[in-house]
């Protein structure tokens, strides 16, 4: 990996440039035969030139107004239109195949990336030569996979990057047998058409993927009106079978990443680096919790910086 530092000057231009109004407007697409949901964020005052454009995906089990909404009007304010949507089976999208909804798919996920990126090229707001993909937590790695060997895409940014490989799945999910109860669980749960439960809950709650209370079960931030708050169990072995910090040189485009030793799995970002072959910004901040990465806006304001100057100093396709 070759790491470049941030210039604090250019940073200073992409934060003052943080001052634009943004108009938004529903967009569909096609991904094999389902419609997707999305919206294009776009600067209030743009000209008539095409613009450089960022696809924008969040954590797991989110929707397009979470954690995407926050940074796609980052980006469009710095002056790029910014595509954000829902993924097949979640928020306003259609289904997967067999009705099936709520399951944590890198495949389909994946999938619908490439999709989103060859949509935007078709917009007249979009200039296809200057497209760029930004991937928050889980979905880090689903863009990483989308943007490989993708000739439509740039450049690539990860914020607060969820990067596991198989010893951080068995740290964090109980162990090898752990892993195996989960994996069996996913099995049972999709022969059974699937076996769909709350996402979030409070510290301590049982039958809930994520017991932990904070951004997903807070009104004010994650657990807004449009979160499904839905986990399909189907869904563990597509997860925890899927390793995307073993293989970073399949990315074959540059890469800022903005991540904190406080926020998930810093150790994951850290082996991805190690091993990615390509032109990199690596940007940690201090004192950071993966939540914060989310909505905190001194933070969120702070990565988008980096990103944004990531992405326009990359020359065009």
């Amino acid at each position: 990996m070759k790491t470049l530092a941030l210039s604090s000057a250019a940073a200073l231009l992409a934060s003052s440039a943080a001052i634009a109004q943004v108009d938004t407007r529903t967009v569909t697409f096609q991904n094999e035969g389902t419609t997707l949901s999305g919206t294009l964020y776009l600067p209030e005052e743009r000209g008539d030139a095409p613009l450089p454009t960022v696809i924008v995906t969040g954590a797991w089990t989110s929707v397009q107004e979470q954690m995407p909404a926050n940074y796609a009007r980052e980006m469009a304010e710095r002056g790029f239109a910014a595509l954000t949507f829902d993924f097949r089976g979640w928020g306003k999208s259609g289904d997967l195949p067999d009705k099936t909804r709520f399951v944590e798919s890198p495949a389909a996920k994946t999938s619908d990336i490439k999709a989103a990126i060859e949509f935007a090229a078709s917009l007249p707001e979009v200039d296809a030569k200057r497209i760029n993909g930004l991937g928050i937590c889980a979905s880090a790695g689903y863009m990483v996979d989308a943007v490989s060997g993708n000739p439509l895409v740039r450049s690539v940014g990860l914020v607060a990057p969820w990067l596991q490989n198989s010893e951080i799945v068995e740290a964090v999910y109980g162990g090898k047998d752990g892993v195996a109860s989960l994996i069996r669980l996913s099995r049972t749960a999709e022969a059974n058409g699937g076996e769909v439960i709350p996402a979030a809950g409070p510290e301590g709650a049982e039958g809930v993927l994520m017991p932990i209370g904070g951004y997903y079960f807070e009104a004010d931030r994650g657990a807004i009106p449009e979160y499904d708050n839905k986990w399909n169990n189907a869904g563990w072995e597509g997860w925890l079978t899927y390793t995307p910090a073993d293989n970073p040189q399949r990315l074959d485009k540059p890469l800022a990443v903005v991540h904190s030793e406080s926020a998930a799995i810093p150790q994951g970002v850290q082996t991805f680096l190690t091993g990615f072959a390509g032109e990199a910004t690596a940007k940690w901040l201090e004192d950071v919790t993966q939540f914060d990465f989310y909505d905190n806006p001194e933070d969120v304001k702070q990565a988008a910086d980096v990103i944004a100057d990531h992405f326009l100093a990359q020359p065009s396709n």
